[in-house]
């Protein structure tokens, strides 16, 4: 934060502490609540009735904005599509809409192990033709009153009238006979050609997500490759002298918890990361591995601010990139950027998230997040909106995304939620996105689902 902002925020602080001191006998009143942690920086955060925002602060982009402009650039760089085989289509979506190439199933088939037979019971058995298996050649037609044994998956005999599961079923040997336990309907336990689609019928859409079941329709339906948009590359920047990769934190050293983060959270989103790398506080490094990386997409963590070891914003400028995003007005993650890069591929961007650990995922959600999405051509994800059970301090003027777990058809707000936890975030189910001010208890807020409980896996 520049020091024109801590002041301004200061200054606000100062007049909301007045303001509430004037109109309030209780001493307590406007006061943060018991379970909100402290703000990213002291007099930042307000209850519900916080003053509107200074239209002197900075030139921060507004939040619903900023995702609206991740969305259009990812759009823009859309990847095209290519032909894979089925081993190599999951997690990517479907270029082409998914049509079946066949009836399903293509012909009669039993739908248990059982007895095929023809007419009322009765029946006569068929011994001398066996039995009828799955794979086999077209069995021959049934009599009318003879019965045959018969496999799951089978191709039903011609003029055959039902299935008799074996338990139903009583075979007289000595007198060949086969008798029905129970009622026999017509068509019972036969799966008739076309049951489940017909030859041309529209199984999947355009953008469909390819799961393991998306998979094994595709080949039921006669497919042995699919038409997909390839994962948008992905490669990740770590930043910071101060990063130890193993073992306790030691003499100034802290652990890097966004190497781990990263990786497997981008990949949920659909990303292809062809790697992640540490980098120490070098403009010369950063600037080459940026300028040198072969992805769509460059994620950079911390250094996006104006401190003497923050190169991020010098390097673009050399590097002749366009910035889309300058700060995003949301807490925590502020400092985030969106930045279009010259030269090579067209269509490639960075990301700079700043290096505290929750404001790099609201930096993730906010601006990768539809980037990827767009990128990847995976329709957005429909908003919720969801009752917040207590009351949640807001910044005076700044979007805020708080961690929260879904309990009793509510979203209650989490413990530890500072900029630079991760205590909060490791056991939410999503954030919610707290407007400018702060939200009373009850009010519906959307809710920004986390990857793993929307997709329902990492891929």
């Amino acid at each position: 934060m520049s020091q024109e902002d801590r002041d301004v925020d200061e200054a606000l602080a100062l007049v909301s502490r007045a303001a509430r001191a004037q109109t309030s006998p209780d001493p307590g009143a406007g006061s943060e609540s018991e379970t909100e942690p402290q703000s990213e920086q002291a007099g930042q955060e307000t209850g519900p009735a916080a003053l509107p925002a200074s239209p002197a602060r900075h030139r921060a982009t507004p939040w619903s904005e900023a995702r609206a402009v991740a969305a259009r650039a990812g759009g823009a760089g859309a990847s095209r599509a290519r032909r894979v085989s089925l081993g190599q289509a999951l997690g990517q979506v479907l270029a082409e809409p998914l049509d079946a190439l066949t009836d399903l199933p293509s012909f009669d088939t039993s739908a248990m192990d059982g007895w095929a037979v023809a007419g009322p019971g009765p029946w006569w058995s068929v011994e001398e033709g066996g039995q009828v298996l799955a794979g086999h050649a077209a069995p021959a037609a049934l009599a009318d009153g003879a019965a045959v044994r018969i496999a799951t998956g089978a191709r039903i005999p011609p003029d055959a009238t039902a299935v008799i599961r074996s338990e139903h079923a009583r075979l007289d040997e000595s007198k060949g006979r086969l008798y029905a336990r129970r009622e026999v309907v017509q068509g019972q336990d036969i799966r008739p050609r076309g049951q489940e689609c017909r030859t041309g019928d529209r199984l999947l859409p355009v953008g469909a997500l390819v799961t393991p079941a998306v998979l094994g329709l595709a080949a039921a339906a006669g497919y042995d490759g699919l038409s997909v948009v390839p994962r948008p590359r992905v490669e990740v920047f770590v930043l910071g002298d101060e990063l130890l990769s193993e073992g306790l934190p030691h003499d100034g050293m802290v652990r890097d918890a966004l190497g781990p983060l990263l990786d497997p959270w981008l990949r949920a989103l659909g990303a292809d990361v062809i790697g992640t790398r540490h980098l120490g506080d070098d403009a010369d490094a950063l600037h080459g591995a940026v300028t040198d990386s072969e992805a769509d997409l460059v994620i950079t963590t911390g250094g996006t601010a104006a401190g003497p070891v923050d190169h991020v914003h010098p390097i673009l400028r050399k590097a002749g990139a366009e910035l889309l995003v300058d700060g995003v007005a949301v807490r925590p993650g502020h400092p985030m950027l969106l930045a279009r890069l010259s030269g090579g591929a067209e269509g490639r961007y960075l990301v700079g998230l700043p290096g505290n650990p929750l404001a790099a995922v609201s930096g993730l959600l906010t601006l990768a997040e539809p980037l990827l999405r767009a990128r990847a051509q995976r329709p957005p994800l429909a908003p919720y909106l969801s009752p917040v059970r207590d009351e949640v301090n807001g910044h005076p003027h700044d979007t805020r995304l708080v961690p929260v777990v879904h309990r009793a058809e509510q979203a209650v707000p989490l413990h530890y939620n500072g900029p630079a936890m991760l205590r909060g975030i490791a056991a939410a189910d999503g954030l919610a996105v707290v407007p400018p001010g702060g939200a009373r208890a009850g009010q519906e807020l959307e809710i920004l689902d986390l990857p793993w409980t929307t997709e329902g896996r990492f891929t």
